[in-house]
C-alpha cells in the first residue's frame, strides 16, 4: 500500500485492548456504532480501523476522545455470545494514522494513512534482535508469565517487526503503555519501548517478590485465599463478567453433583472446576477448561436403558424388517436369551461381512429396536487419523473427544447399539492408524477402562453392543479382526430378491409415491424380469431403484388426461417401462459338444455359468489361455493340461496329439477378469474332450479344484453356484465330496430338483461328463 494514500475504513473504538500488526486476537463488540461498523466491514472487504479510547468509561466516544494512531485489521471470525455481544477474531495488518474521523448513518468512519517505517540495516537488525531475545528470556524466567513452549515459539519468529509485536502482546502492562508502542515512528523506537517496559516489569516483579516474602509468614492460608478471591471477584465485577461466569460455574457444579461418577473421575472433574474458578473468564485457558467440563457433564455417566429381553418380540421385529439373514438373527436372539439369564454379560462385538446392499447397516438398526436400546452410527470409511477415534489432547486448539465418546454422548446412554460402518475402508498415514486405536475399544477385556485422549479419564464401553460392517475382511488388520465375531452375509438369491421386492420394496415405494396396491399392481413375472435382466448385484439397492422407476412411470400415466383406474405391470411390459434389457442370463445352448465343459463361478453378485472352450490346431504342443484369466486360474489350466497328459491312455489318445498340436483354452466374456482355482475340473474335462476328440456333456455343471495327482479339492461359493445352475435349467452338478456339507445352505425346493454327484478324483468326473463315441458316458477302466 502507498504510505501517502488515504483509505477510509469503518472504525471501532476499543476500551482496554490494543491489537498489534501480525497478531490475531478476539475483541468483544457490544455498542451499536460498533455493530454498524462490523456490518459495513462484512459487506465490503472485512477491514476495520481499531483505535484506543482515551477514557475507557466513555460510552459514545467522539473523534477527540480517540487516539489518532491505531491498527488496520482484517476480520477472521465472528460469533454471537448469549449476552447479545459479538466476539470477533481479528488479525492486525498495519499501523495507521487517522487524518479525520466522522460519523455517518450511525457508524464511525476513519480516513487513515499508513505510518511509514524505516527499515533497519542488517547489523542493526542483528543487534536489536539479540537485545530483545535476551531481555525476553530474562522476563520469562523471572515472571513465569510466559511458558517455555510459548517462549520457544516467539523466539522462532523470523521477522523482527512481528517479533516485537508478539513480545509486546505477551506483556502484562497498562493499556496506555501498549498504545505508546504503536505510536512510535520507527521500528527501533518500538523495540526500545518494549525492552524498557520489560525492564520496568522485571523491577516490579522483584519488588513484589520481596513484599510477598516479608508478609507471607504473617498471613494464614485461609486469609490469603480469602483476600485473593475477593480481589478476583472485584475485578470480574468491574468487568461485568462476574454474574454470567458465576452462573456457569454454579450450573456445572450442580450437574457434577448430580452425576453418578466413579471416585477417580469425580476428583478429576472437581480439580478442573477449582482451576476454572480462579481463572479470568476471558482467558483462553478458561475457555479450554469450560469446554472440557461441558463435555464432562454431558456424558451419560452410569445412564443405561433397560433391555427388552422378550426374545419372541425381538424375533418378530427382525423378521419384520429383514428377509432371510438367519445367522445374524440367530446370534442376536442367542445374546438376548443369555442376557435374560445373566445380568453381567459383556456386550458382544459382531462384524457383518458381505457385499453392498444386503442389509448390514439396516440390520444393526433393527437390533437396537428389538433390544429397546438407543442406536448410533459412525461411518469409518476414509478415516485416517488415530485422533478421530481416541480424540485430541485438550492442549490443542479446537480439540475434542474422539468419535467413540462423541457418539456415546449422542446416544445418551452407556449401553447403545453402536454401529461402526465400513470398518474395512479405514486407512492410515503419518497421523496414526485408527484401526490400532480401535483395538482397545473393541476388546471386551479392556474396553471397560477405555481412556480418550481428550477426557483423560476412564469411560466404560463394555456395556455397548458393538456392530461393525465390512465388504471384505482382507483389508482389516489381523489383531482387529481377532477381536470381532465374524458373521458372513452372502448375496441374495433370485428367490430371496423376489420375496424382498414383494414384502418390502414394492409396498415401501408405493407408500412413498402415495399409491396403493389397488392402483398399481406389479405381477410376479415383472419382478423376475427386473431381477434377471435389469439388475446384477448381491443386494437389492438397484432393484429398489428400478422398482421406484416402474412406479414413477405408472404414476405419470395415472396423472394424464383420462387416466385408467389402475395399472397392472407384467413381465412383457417391462421393456416399455425400463428400456432394453441391460444384462443377459447365461444359458447352455448345446447338450453335448467337443472341447466345451460347463463350469460354475462365484461373483459378488451371485453365481454364474462359465462355459470353458478348448480348440486344437497344428503346432508344437503348446497351451495358450485367453479370457483375462488371473495367475491362479492360469496355473490351474497348466495343472489341468498335465493331468490330461497323465490320463490320456484311458481314452486311447496317441502321443502325437500332444506333440504336434497346440491347445487354445478360452473362457468367454474376455472383458471380465476371472481368477481362482475352482474351475480346475472344468478345464480338465474340456481339455480331455478336445484331445480325445470326444463329446462332453454340457448339461452337467461342475466346480472343484484339481491337483497334479488328479485329486478334487473343495471350493467356496457353493450356494451361489448351485442357484446359478438351477436358474439356467441345469439339473446335474458335479462337486467335491468335501463340499457335501455345504448343501444345508441350499433352499429345499432347489435341492430337491438337482442331482448332485460328489467326487474325490478326476476319473470320477470323466465318468460323469465325458461321452464315448456312441454318445453314452465313458466307463472307467
Amino acid at each position: 500500500m502507498n504510505t501517502n494514500r488515504v483509505e477510509q475504513y469503518p472504525l471501532i473504538p476499543l476500551r482496554d485492548i490494543v491489537v498489534f500488526p501480525g497478531i490475531t486476537k478476539p475483541i468483544v463488540v457490544g455498542r451499536m456504532r460498533s455493530y454498524h461498523a462490523l456490518d459495513v466491514a462484512n459487506s465490503t472487504d472485512k477491514t476495520l480501523f481499531l483505535t484506543l479510547q482515551k477514557d475507557p468509561k466513555a460510552s459514545e466516544p467522539q473523534a477527540d476522545d480517540l487516539y489518532p494512531i491505531g491498527v488496520v485489521v482484517q476480520i477472521r471470525q465472528m460469533s454471537k455470545l448469549p449476552d447479545d455481544t459479538v466476539k470477533t477474531l481479528v488479525s492486525g495488518l498495519y499501523i495507521a494514522k487517522a487524518v479525520s474521523i466522522e460519523e455517518q448513518n450511525g457508524c464511525l468512519y476513519a480516513k487513515v494513512v499508513k505510518n511509514p517505517d524505516t527499515p533497519l540495516t542488517e547489523a542493526e537488525d542483528h543487534v536489536y534482535r539479540q537485545i530483545l531475545e535476551k531481555t525476553l528470556d530474562e522476563y520469562a524466567k523471572t515472571s513465569n508469565k510466559i511458558s517455555q513452549e510459548l517462549l520457544g515459539t516467539i523466539l522462532q519468529t523470523g521477522d523482527l517487526g512481528l517479533l516485537v509485536y508478539t513480545v509486546a502482546d505477551s506483556l502484562t502492562t497498562r493499556i496506555d503503555n501498549l498504545q505508546s508502542i504503536i505510536e512510535k515512528d520507527t521500528l527501533s523506537e518500538r523495540i526500545d519501548s518494549v525492552v524498557e517496559l520489560m525492564h520496568t516489569e522485571l523491577e516490579i516483579i522483584r519488588l513484589d517478590e520481596k513484599i510477598k516474602q516479608r508478609v507471607k509468614h504473617q498471613m494464614s492460608k485461609s486469609n490469603r485465599e480469602y483476600h485473593l478471591n475477593e480481589q478476583m471477584k472485584a475485578i470480574q465485577k468491574e468487568m461485568g463478567k462476574d454474574d454470567d461466569f458465576k452462573a456457569d460455574l454454579d450450573e456445572i457444579e450442580q450437574k457434577l453433583t448430580e452425576l453418578n461418577l466413579p471416585e477417580s473421575v469425580r476428583e478429576k472433574a472437581e480439580r478442573e472446576l477449582r482451576k476454572m474458578k480462579i481463572m479470568p473468564p476471558m482467558s483462553a485457558e478458561s475457555t479450554v477448561v469450560r469446554n472440557y467440563l461441558d463435555w464432562f457433564v454431558s456424558l451419560p455417566w452410569g445412564v443405561v436403558t433397560e433391555d427388552n429381553l422378550d426374545v419372541n418380540n425381538a424375533e418378530e421385529i427382525l423378521n419384520r424388517d429383514h428377509f432371510g439373514l438367519e445367522k445374524p438373527k440367530e446370534r442376536i436372539l442367542e445374546y438376548l436369551a443369555v442376557r435374560k439369564l445373566s445380568q453381567n454379560l459383556k456386550g458382544p462385538i459382531i462384524c457383518f461381512v458381505g457385499p453392498p446392499g444386503v442389509g448390514k447397516t439396516s440390520l444393526a438398526r433393527s437390533i437396537a429396536e428389538s433390544m429397546g436400546r438407543n442406536f448410533v452410527r459412525v461411518s469409518m470409511g476414509g478415516v485416517r487419523d488415530e485422533a478421530e477415534v481416541r480424540g485430541h489432547r485438550k492442549t490443542y486448539i479446537g480439540s475434542m473427544p474422539g468419535k467413540l465418546i462423541q457418539y456415546v454422548r449422542k446416544a445418551g446412554s452407556e449401553n447403545p447399539v453402536f454401529l461402526l460402518d465400513e470398518i474395512d475402508k479405514m486407512g492410515s498415514d503419518y497421523r496414526g492408524d485408527p484401526a490400532a486405536a480401535l483395538l482397545e475399544a473393541l476388546d471386551p477385556e479392556q474396553n471397560k477402562h477405555f481412556v480418550d485422549h481428550y477426557m483423560e479419564v476412564e469411560f466404560d464401553l463394555s456395556k455397548i453392543f458393538f456392530v461393525t460392517t465390512a465388504n471384505t475382511i482382507e483389508s482389516i488388520p489381523i489383531p482387529l479382526l481377532d477381536r470381532m465375531e465374524i458373521i458372513k452375509i452372502s448375496g441374495y438369491t433370485e428367490q430371496e430378491k423376489y420375496h424382498i421386492a414383494h414384502k418390502y420394496l414394492i409396498p415401501k415405494q408405493l407408500k412413498e409415491h402415495s399409491l396403493g396396491d389397488e392402483r398399481v399392481h406389479i405381477e410376479d413375472s415383472a419382478v423376475y424380469e427386473v431381477i434377471r435382466y435389469y439388475t446384477k448385484e448381491a443386494g437389492v439397492r438397484n432393484l429398489e431403484r428400478e422398482v421406484a422407476a416402474l412406479i414413477r412411470k405408472a404414476a405419470r400415466k395415472l396423472t394424464k388426461e383420462n387416466p385408467p383406474e389402475s395399472i397392472t405391470i407384467t413381465g412383457d411390459d417391462i421393456e416399455g417401462y425400463l428400456g432394453n434389457r441391460v444384462y443377459r442370463t447365461h444359458a447352455v445352448y448345446d447338450d453335448k459338444e467337443i472341447g466345451v465343459a460347463t463350469g460354475l463361478a462365484w461373483t459378488p453378485y451371485g453365481g454364474d455359468l462359465l462355459q470353458i472352450e478348448v480348440s486344437m490346431s497344428e503346432g508344437s504342443g503348446k497351451l495358450m489361455v485367453t479370457g483375462q484369466l488371473g495367475e491362479v486360474m492360469q496355473e490351474s489350466a497348466k495343472t489341468a493340461f498335465s493331468v490330461v497328459k497323465n490320463r490320456a491312455k484311458r481314452f486311447n489318445v496317441p502321443a502325437y496329439r500332444f506333440k504336434d498340436y497346440d491347445l487354445h483354452l478360452h473362457v468367454p466374456e474376455g472383458a471380465v477378469p476371472k481368477d481362482g482355482p475352482s474351475a480346475g475340473i472344468t478345464m480338465t474335462s474340456a481339455i480331455m474332450s478336445a484331445i480325445a476328440d470326444t463329446e462332453c456333456n454340457c448339461r452337467v455343471a461342475m466346480t472343484g479344484e484339481i491337483t497334479l495327482r488328479g485329486k478334487v479339492l473343495p471350493v467356496g461359493g457353493i450356494k451361489e453356484k448351485v442357484l446359478a445352475a438351477h436358474r439356467a435349467g441345469l439339473r446335474e452338478i458335479i462337486m467335491p465330496k468335501e463340499n457335501e456339507k455345504d448343501l444345508t445352505d441350499i433352499p429345499d425346493d432347489v435341492r430337491k430338483e438337482i442331482q448332485f454327484h460328489f467326487v474325490t478324483n478326476i476319473d470320477e468326473v470323466f465318468d460323469l461328463d465325458i461321452l464315448n463315441k456312441s454318445g453314452v458316458m465313458s466307463v472307467g477302466s
